[in-house]
C-alpha cells in the first residue's frame, strides 16, 4: 500500500515478538529488513510505544465521554486514530500527520462528537407510509474508504454505515444521568414507578441498579440494594435516590413495566424491556408522608449502568497551575455573555440593525467562499467592474520584470435599517512587495484623522446636522497609474471571456499589466485622492488646511461638511436637499452607493436619539473575543491590575510573538473608542518587538474586562457649548527600564471627549514638575490643532482651557523667566508660554481625584477606574 498510493519503498520493518506481526516469508519475497526488540524492552521500539498510549489515551477519553459498554472498545480506538491523524502538532511545524501525507488541509466539518445520539435515514425501500423516516443511533465513527459514518441502531442493534444522518451533539444515549432530560424524552420510551405503600418501605436510601451490558445486546435490571446503608450527610447532585420512610422488613425486588400505573411487588427481579441504552423512569418526591398515598411523577432520572457510589459534598480547590483556567465546563458557560449584552435599550430598528451587523459570515480566504455563492458571485462583478473600466492587460511577463501577488478581501455592505445591502469582494494587490523607484514613487494620501470624525459627530449632534453615508465603488480604479506594474492572474479569472487578452500563446507566463490604479498599490491611495478632490473642488468645496480630508462648503443653515475616509465618505448639514444635491454631483463623476443615514462607519456603530449621537465598537469587540476565543471568560473589572509592573527583562519570551503583536494591533484600533484601555494598550504596545509571557497574560486579563462591556464607547450630547479645554497629567519616572514618565491627557469639546493620549516621553524628566511641563506642551499642541480644525467648520475658538494637577507645572508655564530648573527642557515645549501670554490658554490646578487624565498615566484600582470611567463620560447603550 505505501508504495502504490504514496510511491516509497519500504525497507525496514521493526517490531517486538508478537506471534501475530511474524512476517517472514512475505518479508523475504520482498527484500523488506524484519528488526525486533528484545524481550520486555519496550524503549527500543518507543515511536510506536508512545503512539500506542496516546491513542490509547484518546480512545479512553472518547470512552469516558460516551459511557459506551466496553464492547465498543475497537470503535473508541479507530476513532480516536482517525482524530489524532488530523490534529496539528507542534512538533510538525503545526501540521497534521494528515497534511504532511495528502499534502493537503485536512477538512474537518465532517467531525462530529463521539458517541452521541443521531438519527439515521432509513432507506426508502424499507419503508410504508406510516415508517419512521429515520432511526436513533449512537455515533460510532468514521469508515475508511467510504464517505458515511458507522452507527449502532439502537432498536435492532445493528451497525450501520450511512451518508445520511442527523447528529444531535449535546445527548449521550449510554449516559447514567443527563441532564437534558426534555430531550431525551422526546426519543426513549419512558417507564412509570408503580405506587408504593410506605408501610412496606424501608429508612434507606433505594438505588435502581442495573446489572450490566450482555455481549448480544443491551440489557437492565432492577435489583434490591442491601438494607444495611446508612445515610449519608450530602448526596451528590450526579446521582438520584429516593428518601423513603423506615420499616421493619426488607424491601423485596420490585418489578417496573413500561407504561404500568398498578401497585405490584413481584418475588423476583425482571428485566426491562431490552431497548439499548438506559431508559428514562420517573421518581417521585424525596419525602414520603407516613400514609398510603399515590404519588404523581414530578422529574425524570436514567436507570444507572454500574453500582452508583456516594461522592463527597467536600467542594475541592483547583490546583493552583489550574487558577487561570475554567475547569468542568465543557458543556456550560459559568460566565455567559448573555449577562454582559443586550439590546434591551435599543429602538427596535437599530436593534435590528445591530443583530445583522453581527450574524453575517466574512470570510478570510479564497478557499472559505466555496460554500457561498453569494461571495463567488462578488468576486465575478468585481472581475467584471475591473474588465469594464478597462484596469489591466493581459500580457506575457517581460523579462526581468517581477509581478506582484494579491490576495481577496470580503466585506458585506448593510442598508441604513440593517439589512445586507450587498457583498462585496475586493481585489486587493499585495503592494507591501513594490519595489521604491521601480513600480513606485510618491505614495502620500491624507485620509480623516479619526478625531476629526468624532469631532464632526459632536457638531452633528450639538446642530442637528444630518448624516448620510456614500460609498464610492471601486474608487481606485478612477485613478490613472504612470508607472509600469505587473501583477499575477487572479483566482476565478476566465481568460476565454476576457475583453483584456491580446492573442497570446496558451504556453506564455501571463500576468495583467495595469493602467489603473487599484486597492493596495502604494499609489493608488494617492492617485484616488487626487480624482477626488479635483471633482469635489468643482462643485464649490473647499479643503480644510488642517484636515486634508475634510471639505466644507457654505454657512449657516446652508452648511455642508464632507469627509472622505479612501473611499468612504460622510456628508453632514442642516438643509437635508443640499445634501442630496451633492450625492446627484457625485453621482454623476464616479459609481456611487448610497447607504442613507449614517449607522456603520469604519467598523464603529453610530446610534442617534433625541439626546445625542453614540460611537461604539460592539461588533468589533464581540469579534475579537470570539476570534480569540474568549466569550466565556470571567469578567474583570480594569483593564490592567494596579500593581503589575511590566518590564522588558522579566519572563519567559513568546514562542510564537506574532500572537501577541495580533492582539496588540487589534486592541490598538479599539481604543479609537475605548479610552478606558489607552493606558493597558499604551503599555503593551512597548513589548511587540519582544514579548514575553506576563506580557501575553495582561492582554488576556484586557479581554476579560473588554468582556464586562463590549458596547461601551463615547456618547456626543446635543446639548453643548462648544468650548474646548484639556486635562493633562504624567507619571514621573513609571517606566522601569528607561526611567521615563507617561504622558496623558484629554480634550473635550464642550461635554464630549473627541481626543486623548497615552505615550511614553522621549526623554528623562528631572522631576514631577518637567514631566508635568512637557505634557502640557503636547496638550497644547493639540488644542491649538484643534482651534484650526474647529474654524473649518466655522467656529471659532478664542480662548481654551487647560488644567492640571501639579501647581509648579503652572507656575512654570505661566512665568517668562527661563532660570536654571528650566533651561534644559527641549525648547519646543515652551511653546505653552507664547500661547499663555497672547490668552489663547489659560491654565487651572485641580485637585488630583478630580484629573480626569490620571487614568491614562497608569493603572487604577477598581474603584478609582470606575470614578474616571464615569466622570469621562462613556456610555453603554447595549
Amino acid at each position: 500500500m505505501v508504495k502504490r498510493q504514496f510511491g516509497f519503498d519500504l525497507k525496514t520493518f521493526r517490531s517486538d515478538n508478537a506471534p501475530e506481526l511474524q512476517f517472514i516469508d512475505l518479508f523475504q519475497s520482498l527484500g523488506i529488513l524484519h528488526q525486533f526488540s528484545c524481550v520486555e524492552t519496550p524503549q527500543q521500539n518507543a515511536v510506536v510505544e508512545r503512539k500506542h498510549q496516546h491513542l490509547l489515551a484518546v480512545a479512553r477519553a472518547f470512552y469516558f465521554q460516551s459511557k459506551l459498554p466496553i464492547q465498543f472498545w475497537g470503535d473508541c480506538l479507530l476513532a480516536a486514530t482517525h482524530v489524532t491523524n488530523r490534529l496539528p502538532s507542534m512538533f510538525l511545524d503545526n501540521k497534521s500527520p494528515y497534511e504532511l501525507l495528502f499534502c493537503k488541509t485536512p477538512d474537518y466539518n465532517h467531525l462530529h462528537n463521539f458517541g452521541c445520539l443521531c438519527f439515521v435515514s432509513t432507506l426508502k425501500s424499507k419503508r410504508d407510509k406510516f415508517s419512521p423516516r429515520a432511526l436513533p443511533g449512537v455515533f460510532l465513527g468514521y469508515v475508511p474508504g467510504v464517505k458515511g459514518y458507522k452507527v449502532f441502531i439502537i432498536s435492532t442493534k445493528k451497525i450501520v454505515v450511512s451518508r445520511d444522518v442527523i447528529f444531535h451533539e449535546s445527548v449521550y444515549p449510554f449516559h447514567k444521568v443527563t441532564t437534558s432530560t426534555d430531550t431525551l424524552i422526546d426519543h426513549f420510551p419512558t417507564i412509570s414507578l408503580p405506587r408504593v405503600s410506605t408501610d412496606n418501605l424501608p429508612s434507606s436510601f433505594i438505588q435502581i441498579t442495573p446489572q450490566g451490558y450482555n455481549t448480544n445486546g443491551v440489557e437492565h435490571e432492577i435489583s434490591s440494594p442491601p438494607t444495611s446503608l446508612n445515610h449519608p450527610s450530602a448526596t451528590s447532585h450526579n446521582t438520584p435516590k429516593i428518601n423513603v420512610p423506615e420499616v421493619s422488613q426488607p424491601l423485596q425486588p420490585v418489578t417496573l413495566q413500561e407504561h404500568s400505573s398498578n401497585t405490584s411487588q413481584p418475588n423476583q427481579s425482571m428485566p426491562i424491556q431490552d431497548i439499548g441504552p438506559p431508559a428514562l423512569i420517573f421518581v417521585p418526591p424525596t419525602s414520603v408522608s407516613t400514609q398510603g398515598v399515590t404519588h404523581e411523577p414530578l422529574c425524570t432520572i436514567s436507570i444507572p449502568s454500574a453500582e452508583l457510589v456516594r461522592r463527597s459534598s467536600r467542594i475541592s480547590q483547583k490546583p493552583t497551575y489550574l487558577q487561570h483556567y475554567q475547569c468542568n465546563s465543557a458543556s456550560d458557560c459559568f460566565y455567559p455573555l448573555q449577562q454582559h449584552v443586550s439590546s434591551c435599550h435599543l429602538s427596535a430598528d437599530y436593534a435590528v440593525f445591530i443583530n445583522n451587523v453581527s450574524s453575517v459570515y466574512e470570510p478570510t480566504y479564497y478557499h472559505q467562499t466555496v460554500k457561498y455563492p453569494e461571495w463567488r458571485q462578488a468576486m465575478r462583478d468585481e472581475l467584471q467592474a475591473m474588465e469594464y473600466l478597462k484596469t489591466w492587460t493581459v500580457v506575457p511577463l517581460l523579462e526581468g520584470k517581477q509581478p506582484i501577488d494579491y490576495k481577496w478581501v470580503y466585506r458585506v455592505k448593510y442598508k441604513a435599517d440593517g439589512t445586507v445591502d450587498r457583498f462585496k469582494a475586493r481585489l486587493v494587490a499585495k503592494g507591501f512587495t513594490q519595489i521604491e523607484g521601480v513600480d513606485y514613487i510618491d505614495t502620500f494620501s491624507p485620509v480623516a484623522k479619526m478625531t476629526s470624525f468624532k469631532v464632526l459627530l459632536a457638531l452633528a449632534a450639538s446642530n442637528d446636522w444630518h448624516l448620510l453615508q456614500l460609498d464610492v465603488n471601486n474608487a481606485f480604479l478612477n485613478g490613472q497609474l504612470d508607472e509600469e506594474v505587473y501583477m499575477k492572474l487572479p483566482l476565478g479569472y476566465n481568460l476565454k471571456n476576457s475583453t483584456s487578452c491580446v492573442d497570446l500563446d496558451a504556453s506564455s507566463n501571463l500576468v495583467c499589466k495595469f493602467n489603473k490604479s487599484i486597492y493596495g498599490l502604494k499609489q493608488a491611495s494617492r492617485q484616488w485622492f487626487h480624482a477626488f478632490s479635483q471633482v469635489i473642488i468643482k462643485c464649490g468645496f473647499v479643503q480644510s488646511s488642517s484636515e486634508h480630508s475634510l471639505f466644507t462648503k457654505g454657512t449657516g443653515d446652508d452648511f455642508i461638511a464632507l469627509l472622505v475616509y479612501v473611499d468612504d465618505v460622510v456628508l453632514a448639514g442642516k438643509n437635508l436637499h443640499l445634501l442630496e444635491a451633492v450625492q446627484d454631483f457625485l453621482q454623476s463623476h464616479f459609481k456611487l452607493k448610497l447607504l442613507g443615514p449614517l449607522k456603520y462607519f469604519l467598523g464603529f456603530e453610530i446610534a442617534r436619539n433625541d439626546n445625542g449621537i453614540s460611537l461604539s465598537q460592539r461588533h468589533y469587540t464581540l469579534q475579537l473575543l470570539e476570534d480569540i476565543g474568549c466569550l466565556g471568560k470571567k469578567p474583570a473589572d480594569t483593564p490592567i491590575i494596579a500593581s503589575h509592573k511590566l518590564s522588558v527583562h522579566e519572563g519567559e519570551l513568546l514562542y510564537d510573538p506574532q500572537i501577541y503583536r495580533r492582539l496588540v494591533g487589534r486592541l490598538l484600533y479599539l481604543t479609537h473608542t475605548r479610552p478606558d484601555i489607552t493606558f493597558a494598550v499604551h503599555l503593551l504596545s512597548q513589548f511587540v518587538s519582544s514579548p514575553r509571557q506576563p506580557h501575553l497574560q495582561v492582554v488576556h486579563h484586557l479581554l476579560s474586562y473588554l468582556k464586562k462591556s463590549p458596547g461601551q464607547g463615547l456618547f456626543f450630547s446635543k446639548h453643548n457649548n462648544l468650548q474646548l479645554r484639556a486635562f493633562v497629567d504624567a507619571n514621573y519616572g513609571s517606566c522601569p527600564d528607561t526611567r521615563r514618565s507617561t504622558t496623558g491627557y484629554c480634550t473635550y469639546l464642550g461635554d464630549s471627549l473627541i481626543s486623548w493620549k497615552s505615550k511614553k516621553q522621549n526623554t528623562v524628566s528631572r522631576s514631577s514638575c518637567k514631566a508635568e511641563y512637557r505634557t502640557m506642551a503636547s496638550a497644547t499642541y493639540e488644542l491649538t490643532w484643534l482651534t484650526a480644525l474647529l474654524s473649518s467648520f466655522g467656529i471659532a475658538i478664542s480662548q481654551t482651557s487647560l488644567f492640571c494637577d501639579n501647581q509648579s507645572a503652572v507656575h512654570l508655564a505661566s512665568n517668562q523667566v527661563f532660570h536654571e530648573h528650566s533651561k534644559h527642557i527641549e525648547v519646543d515645549c515652551h511653546f505653552i508660554r507664547e500661547k499663555v501670554t497672547i490668552g489663547f490658554l489659560k491654565l487651572f490646578h485641580i485637585r488630583s481625584i478630580d484629573q480626569l487624565a490620571d487614568m491614562f498615566t497608569k493603572a487604577l484600582p477598581s474603584s478609582l477606574f470606575n470614578h474616571f470611567v464615569f466622570k469621562l463620560g462613556l456610555l453603554n447603550i447595549h
